[in-house]
Order: C-alpha cells, then structure tokens, then sequence
C-alpha cells in the first residue's frame, strides 16, 4: 500500500499530482493535486484503479477534509485537439496546482514524463501504488472525471458514458457508428475521426 515515505525524502511541503483520462475517445482529462498532512493520511489510500466507486468516492471527501491542500484541474476535449493529449495533460496538472491553498515546494508526479509544472517534481512510474499523496490526487482526478461523465450521460444519452466513462468499448463504437461523434468527443483521436 502506498505510504508517506517517498514525501519524506523531498523538501517540504509536497504535493502528490496524478490525471485521470489520458486514454478515453470522449471527455476532459483530469488532474488532481494533493498535499496530505502526514498526521491525517486516510486509511485505505490506493491506486485509484484499484478501489471500487464507493470507496473512491468515501476516501474523495476523507481527502478533501484532511489533506492540507488539494485541488482538482480538467483540460477539456477542445483543448486536447488543439495542443494534443500529453500537453493537456500537463495544464489539467498545472491547473490542479494553482488550486492548491499551499505552494509545494515539490511534486511526485506518477508516471515517467517530466511535465512543466511550477516547481522541482520527481517522475515516479506506479507513483499512485508507491506515494499515498500520489494516490490522493489520482482519487480526485478519477472521481472528478467520473462525475463529469455521469452528468454528459444525462446530455448525451445515446452513448452511455455513465458506463463506460468514454473509454473504447463495444458499446461505444456501436453508438458512435449509429450517431457520429458529439461535442464532448476527441475529434482529433484516430478512431473519432474516422466515423465523424
């Protein structure tokens, strides 16, 4: 289970920043940022994709009230065509960042890219199994960008992204050939572009 032990070696305060949606045809990327306060770490923190809904969305406002800062930043599907996936990545981060009520004097960024952030990071690859901050942000990404996904459910109901979120599935592909793409989908991802 990831802990604070990686926070310990780095100059304080630190944040842990992970995404959400990097992979999906259709919705925003997210990103959270955490600083936790190494007295209050919730029970239970793990790698987002490893919890079920409830307990991601139990341990999302367990963070909010404990941590020391956190925020959440999106960076939308228009903008993920305009400047492609990896850099909207980044400004969803940057985003979640500027949120944040502390300035960190350094994040652990889960992954293996050195996004422009502002201030010094650490890559860490399965960062969200290792740092429990790490893990923090990627709940808050993930249940941010579920939500997002469950109310484009609402406006677009013939794709069902409540159950799959925008992610590529057979379900998906059957709505898309029958409708065409929608306002929310990624029209500069291969698969969009073909049935638009």
């Amino acid at each position: 289970m990831p802990d604070m032990s990686l926070e310990a070696q780095y100059p304080g305060p630190v944040c842990g920043v992970d995404e959400a949606g990097r992979g999906p045809w259709a919705g925003p990327v997210s990103a959270g940022a955490v600083i936790l306060d190494p007295e209050k770490v919730p029970a239970g923190l793990n790698d987002s994709k490893k919890l079920t809904a409830k307990a991601r969305e139990r341990l999302e406002i367990e963070i909010k009230a404990t941590a020391l800062a956190w925020g959440v930043g999106l960076a939308s599907p228009q903008e993920i065509d305009e400047i492609n996936i990896l850099q909207a990545t980044g400004l969803a981060m940057r985003r979640a960042m500027a949120g944040l009520k502390i300035t960190p004097a350094f994040a652990l960024v889960d992954g293996n890219y050195r996004f422009d952030l502002p201030c010094p990071l650490q890559p860490i690859v399965k960062g969200d199994a290792l740092s429990a901050s790490i893990a923090a942000a990627s709940i808050l990404a993930k249940v941010e960008r579920d939500r997002i996904m469950m109310a484009a459910d609402l406006d677009y109901p013939e794709y069902g992204f409540a159950g799959h979120k925008g992610y590529h599935a057979a379900s998906h592909v059957a709505a898309l050939k029958a409708h065409g793409p929608c306002p929310i989908h990624r029209m500069s991802w291969a698969p969009i572009r073909a049935l638009g």
